[in-house]
């Protein structure tokens, strides 16, 4: 179990050191900076060194290590359980950002400058993990490392069927998203994390259940068994197309390309009075004495002794 504890001192570390950094440049920097870009960047950083120390466990450890799938994934839901709670609204996923856009919540030059710091703290993300592992405190650390040099595509089926299933796992993550974003943390966050350790469990022997392109970019692209554009279709074009899916079947149309509903009918709050239907002739009585009747069109009222 020694594997085991220093990988979790490593998430221990990695998550008090990007808190450490967000406090740092809340304090520091701008309001504008800090949510457009550094927020984003450290949450990248966060997100991409757990989620490869995570990777190492889920390959090495179960052979290395005796780890059970049943730690493995209760692990993976305890890992972003905290990431719920610490990214202080941050995504690190360039999908979500997407996702604001297209929902007109975000303007282009703040979606880019959210698209370049999760690119920039994924790759940092990558290079301190990969000198962490350089450190060989683990045996585990020490076979990732040696296993570095000629990693292994995590693409493990056809390029359509990998692309489908990253489609289908950003359809189903970001489709959670957007029935939960009105709900509190206490709720949206267990089920977020629930969500990933499904996906993670039944997607993962296929591509590993990235959905993240700024992720599966750092992470896979420069491994051999396939070409880049054959990467780019499914751990790029699969998550977007997913995403557009869910937004589209949300909304019933992206709000920042056309407002038209093209699911769901708009039908109006308030409907118009029905009218009483006209009293049959068998049923019309006749008014007491001294009421009066106003007959329709007419403004005046007839009195008791009008014929």
């Amino acid at each position: 179990m020694a594997g085991l504890n220093v990988s979790l001192s490593f998430f221990f570390a990695t998550f008090a050191l990007c808190e450490a950094a967000r406090r740092a440049s809340k304090a520091l920097l701008p309001v504008g900076a800090y949510e457009g870009f550094a927020r984003e960047a450290v949450g990248a950083v966060q997100l991409g060194a757990c989620c490869l120390e995570m990777r190492m466990l889920v390959e090495l450890g179960p052979w290395a290590g005796d780890f059970g799938p049943d730690l493995l994934l209760t692990l993976l839901f305890l890992l972003f359980l905290v990431h719920g709670v610490t990214l202080d609204g941050a995504s690190g996923n360039p999908t979500v950002s997407l996702q604001e856009f297209l929902m007109a919540e975000e303007s282009l030059p703040g979606t880019l400058l959210k698209l370049a710091a999760q690119g920039l703290g994924m790759q940092a993300a990558c290079t301190l993990t990969r000198l962490c592992w350089a450190w060989e405190l683990s045996d585990l650390h020490l076979l990732q490392s040696l296993m570095a040099q000629s990693c292994s595509s995590a693409l493990r089926t056809s390029v359509p069927h990998g692309a489908l299933v990253e489609a289908a796992c950003a359809f189903c993550f970001h489709l959670t998203l957007l029935h939960l974003r009105h709900s509190p943390p206490a709720y949206s966050g267990p089920a977020v994390a629930l969500l990933v350790t499904v996906t993670a469990y039944t997607a993962g022997p296929f591509t590993s259940a990235f959905f993240n392109p700024a992720l599966a970019a750092s992470v896979t692209f420069a491994c051999s068994g396939h070409t880049l554009l054959e990467y780019v279709q499914v751990y790029w074009l699969g998550p977007l197309t997913g995403m557009v899916l869910a937004v589209l079947l949300h909304q019933g149309c992206l709000p920042r390309l056309f407002q038209r509903n093209l699911f769901y009918s708009q039908k109006n709050k308030y409907r118009a009075p029905r009218g009483k239907p006209a009293p049959a002739s068998g049923d019309t009585q006749t008014p007491a004495k001294g009421s009066s009747v106003r007959e329709p069109g007419r403004s005046s009222v007839e009195g008791p002794h009008s014929s």
